[in-house]
């Protein structure tokens, strides 16, 4: 079975399709969020917060959430539940 996270809300994510998770305040994490709006391939699972968190996945989507990347990292090191 695949390596599952929970990335907020009930939402479940791939681990093992994740290359990056970033801030989302930065310019540059900014740009890719418009981007990938634009395009139509971003993921909102932030049921109607603030964003904080960017994941980059394989594919060239990206997952919105309303977690801090720290605890995204607890959740994928196992550390949070």
């Amino acid at each position: 079975m695949s390596n599952l996270i929970n990335v907020g809300f009930g939402n479940i994510v791939n681990a093992d399709k994740i290359i990056a998770v970033v801030m989302s305040d930065s310019a540059p994490a900014k740009r890719l969020m418009q981007n990938a709006k634009r395009e139509g391939c971003a993921i909102d699972a932030t049921h109607g917060r603030k964003v904080k968190s960017v994941l980059i996945m394989e594919n060239s989507q990206l997952v919105f959430s309303a977690l801090l990347p720290e605890t995204i990292l607890g959740r994928f090191q196992g550390t949070d539940s």
